[in-house]
């Protein structure tokens, strides 16, 4: 397995449910974990995410301040999958609610619009995801 630059670590209230729902739910594959130390590196299409239940204590040096619900605030990781649909689908199944239902997104670059299709969900201890999928490129408008 090749390691993408950047990893997120994302220190979890309970890994046990946080691998409920990344990996039983939306179907993230345990790349390997440490279970006595509350550990799993997980990927999902290229997406690669550690997860971390032990960095809550003020002994850790990875501790920077006391977590609360929703944790991650004022940050949120995209995903690009092949479809949104498959993720939908097992949200749904499981009754887990979607932070905002999907929509059609355009950002422009240089002199073309990129688009995809995308949705949020927050993970049990209220991390942000965002899950798109790629719906092409079209002309940008000339600016003015």
């Amino acid at each position: 397995m090749k390691f993408n630059k950047l990893i997120p670590e994302l220190t979890v209230s309970s890994l046990k449910a946080s691998l409920d729902f990344y990996v039983r739910t939306l179907g993230f594959k345990i790349e390997y974990e440490r279970p006595e130390s509350g550990f799993a590196y997980l990927s999902l299409e290229g997406s690669q995410l550690m997860l971390d239940e032990g960095n809550d204590d003020k002994d850790s040096p990875w501790f920077t301040g006391r977590l609360e619900y929703p944790r991650g605030r004022g940050i949120h990781f995209q995903l690009e999958v092949k479809s949104i649909l498959p993720f939908l689908k097992a949200l749904k199944a499981r009754r887990y609610k979607l932070k905002a239902e999907p929509k059609d997104y355009w950002f422009r670059q240089g002199n073309r619009m990129i688009g995809m299709r995308g949705f949020l969900v927050m993970d049990p201890d209220g991390y942000l995801l965002m899950f798109n999928e790629d719906i092409g490129t079209k002309q940008a408008a000339k600016r003015k």
